[in-house]
């Protein structure tokens, strides 16, 4: 089973797949395609074998089917992967987890274009700018905060239902994201995204994204190099 993504820096949908199936250590090949969204690149030309969004990630079984989509992606390796609690085990709890991550899938677009995933960055200042200036990014992470809230209230945690599941995985961009611009949380949430950052699937991505040493000057909004 081979996992098609992009730069590790950068891509939080290729990251929540990636984390989830070291997680629970299901085997697969990476295969990493550097961003380049150049009409007919070699990142373009590799994806349309497999699918026609011309998106990372994408994940392909060993006799060739594709399946493209994160969230997709999630329920199919849940489906082949039924032993494991990828999503809750009770009922109930399954339905809320993917409750939220359908809403991170389809949500926060505020979050997502004020605050773009980098791993590497460190960019407190322009949290705070944003932070002063933005009335939406204060809703999308007030719902955020009091989703957490709920979860690991109901849970007792550490993760969001209990163990780590889907749904952490699918959130754990955010706390990348959090940890980047220094964004504002509750003492609850604030140590759920360090525990989620400290995960070791995420930890092992957090490595190889600071490895990778690939500067993309249009993900990079607010600078002009690393470091």
């Amino acid at each position: 089973m081979q996992l098609i993504i992009g730069n590790k820096n950068y891509s939080s949908w290729s990251m929540r797949p990636w984390v989830l199936l070291k997680a629970f250590g299901i085997a697969f090949e990476e295969r990493k395609l550097r961003f380049d969204f150049t009409p007919g690149s070699s990142f373009y030309q590799a994806l349309a074998v497999y699918t026609p969004t011309a998106k990372v990630p994408v994940l392909v079984e060993d006799d060739g089917f594709a399946v493209w989509d994160t969230l997709a992606i999630t329920e199919h390796i849940a489906d082949r992967h039924p032993e494991l609690p990828i999503w809750p085990r009770d009922a109930r709890q399954r339905s809320r987890a993917r409750s939220l991550c359908a809403e991170m899938h389809a949500g926060f677009a505020t979050l997502r274009n004020l605050c773009p995933m980098n791993v590497e960055a460190a960019l407190p200042d322009v949290g705070a700018k944003h932070m002063a200036e933005s009335r939406q990014l204060h809703a999308d992470l007030a719902r955020i905060d009091a989703m957490w809230g709920e979860a690991l209230k109901q849970s007792g945690g550490p993760f969001l239902f209990g163990e780590f599941s889907a749904a952490d995985a699918f959130y754990a961009p955010v706390a990348l994201r959090v940890r980047t611009y220094a964004l504002p949380l509750s003492e609850n949430s604030r140590a759920y995204v360090e525990r989620l950052i400290a995960a070791p699937g995420v930890r092992e991505w957090i490595a190889d994204a600071l490895a990778e040493q690939d500067f993309l000057d249009f993900e990079e909004p607010y600078r002009r190099g690393r470091g």
